[in-house]
Protein backbone atom coordinates (compact mmCIF):
# COMPACT_ATOMS: atom_id res chain seq x y z
CA UNK A 1 0.00 0.00 0.00
CA UNK A 2 1.44 3.38 -0.98
CA UNK A 3 1.25 6.36 1.33
CA UNK A 4 -1.53 8.79 0.51
CA UNK A 5 -0.42 12.09 -0.96
CA UNK A 6 -0.96 15.04 1.41
CA UNK A 7 -3.77 17.37 0.42
CA UNK A 8 -3.07 21.08 -0.28
CA UNK A 9 -2.81 23.24 2.83
CA UNK A 10 -5.88 25.50 3.08
CA UNK A 11 -5.32 29.20 2.50
CA UNK A 12 -5.76 31.74 5.28
CA UNK A 13 -9.27 32.58 4.05
CA UNK A 14 -10.20 28.91 3.92
CA UNK A 15 -8.93 28.31 7.46
CA UNK A 16 -10.90 31.35 8.65
CA UNK A 17 -14.04 30.01 7.00
CA UNK A 18 -13.55 26.60 8.57
CA UNK A 19 -13.18 28.02 12.05
CA UNK A 20 -15.99 30.50 11.59
CA UNK A 21 -18.35 27.72 10.62
CA UNK A 22 -17.60 25.86 13.81
CA UNK A 23 -18.06 22.12 14.24
CA UNK A 24 -20.57 21.70 11.40
CA UNK A 25 -18.14 22.71 8.69
CA UNK A 26 -15.22 20.99 10.39
CA UNK A 27 -17.15 17.70 10.37
CA UNK A 28 -18.15 18.00 6.72
CA UNK A 29 -14.64 18.89 5.53
CA UNK A 30 -12.91 16.28 7.68
CA UNK A 31 -15.36 13.61 6.55
CA UNK A 32 -14.81 14.56 2.93
CA UNK A 33 -11.03 14.41 3.25
CA UNK A 34 -11.15 11.00 4.91
CA UNK A 35 -13.50 9.69 2.24
CA UNK A 36 -11.20 10.91 -0.53
CA UNK A 37 -8.22 9.24 1.12
CA UNK A 38 -10.12 5.96 1.35
CA UNK A 39 -11.32 6.10 -2.24
CA UNK A 40 -7.87 7.05 -3.57
CA UNK A 41 -6.56 3.78 -2.11
CA UNK A 42 -9.53 1.74 -3.30
CA UNK A 43 -10.39 0.69 0.25
CA UNK A 44 -13.99 -0.37 0.71
CA UNK A 45 -16.19 1.34 3.27
CA UNK A 46 -16.72 -2.03 4.97
CA UNK A 47 -12.96 -2.49 5.42
CA UNK A 48 -12.53 1.01 6.80
CA UNK A 49 -15.46 0.58 9.17
CA UNK A 50 -14.01 -2.70 10.41
CA UNK A 51 -10.68 -0.96 11.16
CA UNK A 52 -12.41 1.37 13.63
CA UNK A 53 -14.77 -1.26 15.02
CA UNK A 54 -17.80 0.47 13.55
CA UNK A 55 -20.65 -0.29 11.21
CA UNK A 56 -20.77 0.69 7.58
CA UNK A 57 -23.61 3.08 8.45
CA UNK A 58 -21.52 4.87 11.07
CA UNK A 59 -18.59 5.32 8.70
CA UNK A 60 -20.99 6.67 6.10
CA UNK A 61 -22.28 9.26 8.61
CA UNK A 62 -18.70 10.19 9.50
CA UNK A 63 -17.76 10.73 5.87
CA UNK A 64 -20.86 12.88 5.39
CA UNK A 65 -19.94 14.95 8.45
CA UNK A 66 -23.17 14.15 10.28
CA UNK A 67 -21.61 12.87 13.51
CA UNK A 68 -18.70 13.81 15.74
CA UNK A 69 -15.28 12.15 15.46
CA UNK A 70 -13.44 10.12 18.08
CA UNK A 71 -9.72 10.86 18.03
CA UNK A 72 -8.91 7.14 18.12
CA UNK A 73 -11.11 6.47 15.11
CA UNK A 74 -9.44 9.19 13.06
CA UNK A 75 -5.97 7.98 14.08
CA UNK A 76 -6.81 4.40 13.10
CA UNK A 77 -8.19 5.49 9.73
CA UNK A 78 -5.07 7.56 9.04
CA UNK A 79 -2.92 4.51 9.79
CA UNK A 80 -5.05 2.38 7.47
CA UNK A 81 -4.75 5.02 4.74
CA UNK A 82 -0.97 5.23 5.06
CA UNK A 83 -0.80 8.71 6.57
CA UNK A 84 2.26 8.45 8.86
CA UNK A 85 3.78 11.93 8.75
CA UNK A 86 3.44 13.32 12.32
CA UNK A 87 2.58 16.86 11.21
CA UNK A 88 -0.05 15.70 8.76
CA UNK A 89 -1.60 13.33 11.28
CA UNK A 90 -1.68 16.11 13.87
CA UNK A 91 -3.48 18.42 11.42
CA UNK A 92 -6.20 15.78 10.96
CA UNK A 93 -6.46 15.20 14.72
CA UNK A 94 -6.69 18.93 15.40
CA UNK A 95 -9.51 19.13 12.86
CA UNK A 96 -11.29 16.26 14.66
CA UNK A 97 -10.96 18.14 17.95
CA UNK A 98 -12.44 21.32 16.45
CA UNK A 99 -15.25 19.25 14.93
CA UNK A 100 -16.35 18.30 18.44
CA UNK A 101 -16.30 21.82 19.88
CA UNK A 102 -19.70 23.49 20.38
CA UNK A 103 -20.68 26.33 18.04
CA UNK A 104 -21.94 29.64 19.41
CA UNK A 105 -25.51 28.54 18.67
CA UNK A 106 -25.30 25.79 21.29
CA UNK A 107 -26.16 28.51 23.82
CA UNK A 108 -29.58 28.50 22.12
CA UNK A 109 -29.83 24.71 22.04
CA UNK A 110 -33.37 24.80 23.38
CA UNK A 111 -34.47 27.24 20.68
CA UNK A 112 -34.07 25.14 17.54
CA UNK A 113 -34.75 21.56 16.39
CA UNK A 114 -31.79 19.22 15.95
CA UNK A 115 -32.11 19.19 12.16
CA UNK A 116 -31.56 22.96 12.03
CA UNK A 117 -28.13 22.89 13.69
CA UNK A 118 -26.34 21.90 10.50
CA UNK A 119 -27.85 24.88 8.70
CA UNK A 120 -26.61 27.25 11.41
CA UNK A 121 -23.04 26.06 10.95
CA UNK A 122 -23.20 26.11 7.15
CA UNK A 123 -24.73 29.57 7.13
CA UNK A 124 -21.98 30.82 9.42
CA UNK A 125 -19.25 29.62 7.03
CA UNK A 126 -20.86 30.50 3.69
CA UNK A 127 -19.40 33.07 1.34
CA UNK A 128 -22.63 33.26 -0.68
CA UNK A 129 -26.18 32.61 0.46
CA UNK A 130 -28.88 32.54 -2.21
CA UNK A 131 -32.43 32.17 -0.99
CA UNK A 132 -35.96 32.29 -2.34
CA UNK A 133 -38.88 32.80 0.04
CA UNK A 134 -42.54 32.61 -0.87
CA UNK A 135 -44.37 32.90 2.47
CA UNK A 136 -42.12 34.89 4.81
CA UNK A 137 -39.37 37.48 4.71
CA UNK A 138 -36.05 35.55 4.96
CA UNK A 139 -34.93 35.03 8.55
CA UNK A 140 -31.65 36.90 8.01
CA UNK A 141 -33.63 40.07 7.20
CA UNK A 142 -36.47 39.86 9.72
CA UNK A 143 -37.10 42.47 12.41
CA UNK A 144 -37.54 41.16 15.99
CA UNK A 145 -41.27 41.90 15.93
CA UNK A 146 -41.80 40.18 12.57
CA UNK A 147 -39.67 37.24 13.70
CA UNK A 148 -41.82 36.89 16.81
CA UNK A 149 -44.98 36.79 14.69
CA UNK A 150 -43.42 34.05 12.53
CA UNK A 151 -42.28 32.04 15.55
CA UNK A 152 -45.74 32.18 17.11
CA UNK A 153 -47.18 30.48 14.02
CA UNK A 154 -45.23 27.33 14.86
CA UNK A 155 -46.72 24.42 16.80
CA UNK A 156 -46.15 24.19 20.54
CA UNK A 157 -44.53 27.63 20.82
CA UNK A 158 -46.85 29.29 23.31
CA UNK A 159 -44.34 29.74 26.12
CA UNK A 160 -43.11 33.39 26.12
CA UNK A 161 -39.57 32.36 27.09
CA UNK A 162 -39.38 29.91 24.19
CA UNK A 163 -40.56 32.58 21.76
CA UNK A 164 -38.01 35.05 23.11
CA UNK A 165 -35.17 32.52 22.75
CA UNK A 166 -36.05 31.72 19.15
CA UNK A 167 -36.22 35.39 18.25
CA UNK A 168 -32.88 36.02 19.99
CA UNK A 169 -31.28 33.21 17.98
CA UNK A 170 -32.58 34.71 14.74
CA UNK A 171 -31.20 38.13 15.63
CA UNK A 172 -27.82 36.60 16.49
CA UNK A 173 -27.71 34.91 13.10
CA UNK A 174 -28.12 38.29 11.40
CA UNK A 175 -24.84 39.58 12.83
CA UNK A 176 -22.95 37.76 10.08
CA UNK A 177 -24.25 40.27 7.50
CA UNK A 178 -22.33 43.20 8.97
CA UNK A 179 -19.05 41.61 10.04
CA UNK A 180 -15.85 42.45 8.10
CA UNK A 181 -15.88 39.14 6.22
CA UNK A 182 -19.64 39.13 5.66
CA UNK A 183 -21.04 36.70 3.08
CA UNK A 184 -22.96 37.89 0.07
CA UNK A 185 -26.71 37.48 0.53
CA UNK A 186 -28.81 37.24 -2.63
CA UNK A 187 -32.52 37.17 -1.85
CA UNK A 188 -35.54 36.70 -4.09
CA UNK A 189 -38.72 37.24 -2.09
CA UNK A 190 -42.19 36.60 -3.44
CA UNK A 191 -44.65 39.49 -3.42
CA UNK A 192 -46.99 37.30 -1.34
CA UNK A 193 -44.59 37.51 1.62
CA UNK A 194 -44.62 41.31 1.38
CA UNK A 195 -48.39 41.63 1.11
CA UNK A 196 -49.26 39.23 3.92
CA UNK A 197 -49.99 41.39 7.04
CA UNK A 198 -48.06 39.25 9.48
CA UNK A 199 -48.05 40.79 12.96
CA UNK A 200 -50.20 43.75 11.96
CA UNK A 201 -49.68 46.93 9.98
CA UNK A 202 -47.01 48.52 12.15
CA UNK A 203 -44.95 45.35 12.24
CA UNK A 204 -45.13 45.08 8.46
CA UNK A 205 -44.21 48.73 7.98
CA UNK A 206 -41.11 48.27 10.11
CA UNK A 207 -40.27 45.08 8.23
CA UNK A 208 -40.51 46.75 4.84
CA UNK A 209 -38.31 49.59 6.08
CA UNK A 210 -35.80 47.01 7.28
CA UNK A 211 -35.74 45.39 3.82
CA UNK A 212 -35.09 48.76 2.16
CA UNK A 213 -32.21 49.39 4.59
CA UNK A 214 -30.78 45.92 4.01
CA UNK A 215 -30.92 46.36 0.23
CA UNK A 216 -28.49 49.27 0.61
CA UNK A 217 -25.81 47.03 2.13
CA UNK A 218 -23.00 46.33 -0.36
CA UNK A 219 -23.19 42.57 0.23
CA UNK A 220 -26.98 42.25 -0.09
CA UNK A 221 -28.94 41.86 -3.33
CA UNK A 222 -32.71 41.94 -2.89
CA UNK A 223 -35.16 41.13 -5.67
CA UNK A 224 -38.95 40.96 -5.55
CA UNK A 225 -40.83 38.34 -7.55
CA UNK A 226 -44.10 40.14 -8.40
CA UNK A 227 -47.46 38.50 -8.87
CA UNK A 228 -47.62 39.35 -12.57
CA UNK A 229 -44.80 36.89 -13.29
CA UNK A 230 -47.31 34.08 -12.81
CA UNK A 231 -45.91 30.55 -12.53
CA UNK A 232 -42.20 30.16 -11.99
CA UNK A 233 -39.42 27.59 -11.60
CA UNK A 234 -39.46 27.36 -7.79
CA UNK A 235 -43.15 26.65 -7.37
CA UNK A 236 -43.49 24.53 -4.24
CA UNK A 237 -41.52 26.16 -1.46
CA UNK A 238 -38.50 28.08 -0.21
CA UNK A 239 -34.99 27.24 -1.40
CA UNK A 240 -31.58 28.19 -0.02
CA UNK A 241 -28.25 27.47 -1.72
CA UNK A 242 -25.04 27.96 0.26
CA UNK A 243 -21.57 28.34 -1.29
CA UNK A 244 -18.26 28.24 0.58
CA UNK A 245 -14.68 29.48 0.02
CA UNK A 246 -13.36 26.00 0.82
CA UNK A 247 -12.67 23.50 -2.01
CA UNK A 248 -13.57 20.51 0.18
CA UNK A 249 -17.04 21.88 0.87
CA UNK A 250 -19.39 21.72 -2.14
CA UNK A 251 -22.45 23.90 -2.65
CA UNK A 252 -25.30 22.72 -0.44
CA UNK A 253 -29.03 23.11 -1.03
CA UNK A 254 -31.17 23.55 2.07
CA UNK A 255 -34.88 22.73 1.84
CA UNK A 256 -36.81 23.38 5.03
CA UNK A 257 -40.05 21.55 5.73
CA UNK A 258 -42.53 21.72 8.61
CA UNK A 259 -40.73 19.30 10.89
CA UNK A 260 -37.47 18.47 9.11
CA UNK A 261 -35.08 19.65 6.43
CA UNK A 262 -33.18 18.25 3.47
CA UNK A 263 -29.51 18.98 2.77
CA UNK A 264 -28.58 18.19 -0.81
CA UNK A 265 -24.98 18.15 -2.06
CA UNK A 266 -24.95 15.79 -5.04
CA UNK A 267 -23.76 17.77 -8.08
CA UNK A 268 -26.79 16.93 -10.20
CA UNK A 269 -29.19 18.03 -7.45
CA UNK A 270 -27.28 21.23 -6.69
CA UNK A 271 -27.05 22.10 -10.40
CA UNK A 272 -30.82 21.72 -10.72
CA UNK A 273 -31.50 24.16 -7.88
CA UNK A 274 -28.84 26.59 -9.07
CA UNK A 275 -30.61 26.66 -12.43
CA UNK A 276 -33.89 27.31 -10.62
CA UNK A 277 -32.35 30.20 -8.70
CA UNK A 278 -30.85 31.63 -11.89
CA UNK A 279 -34.24 31.56 -13.62
CA UNK A 280 -35.90 33.19 -10.60
CA UNK A 281 -33.38 36.01 -10.55
CA UNK A 282 -33.95 36.59 -14.27
CA UNK A 283 -37.75 36.92 -14.01
CA UNK A 284 -37.77 38.81 -10.70
CA UNK A 285 -37.59 42.61 -10.67
CA UNK A 286 -34.04 44.00 -10.72
CA UNK A 287 -32.66 45.24 -7.40
CA UNK A 288 -33.35 48.96 -8.02
CA UNK A 289 -36.92 48.28 -9.16
CA UNK A 290 -37.44 45.99 -6.17
CA UNK A 291 -36.55 48.77 -3.73
CA UNK A 292 -38.97 51.08 -5.55
CA UNK A 293 -41.61 48.35 -5.24
CA UNK A 294 -41.03 48.10 -1.47
CA UNK A 295 -41.38 51.86 -1.16
CA UNK A 296 -44.69 51.76 -3.04
CA UNK A 297 -46.05 48.99 -0.84
CA UNK A 298 -44.97 50.99 2.22
CA UNK A 299 -46.86 54.06 1.02
CA UNK A 300 -49.99 51.99 0.40
CA UNK A 301 -50.14 50.83 4.02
Amino acid sequence: MTAAQPEPVPSGQEVLSLRRGGPTVQRVVLGTRLRRLRESLDISRDAAASAIRASDAKLCRMELGRVGFKTRDVADLLTLYGVHDPDERQEFLDSARRANEPGWWRAYGDAYPSWFEQHLGLEEAASLIRTYEVQFVPGLLQTPEYAEAVVRLGPRVADPDAVERRVALRMSRQELLTRPDAPRLWVVVDEAALRRPLGGTEVMRAQLERLIEAAALPNVTLQVLPFHVGGHAAAGGPVTVLRFPVPDLPDIVYLEQLSSALYLDKPEEVDHYLAVMDRLSMVASPAAESVAFLERVLKEM
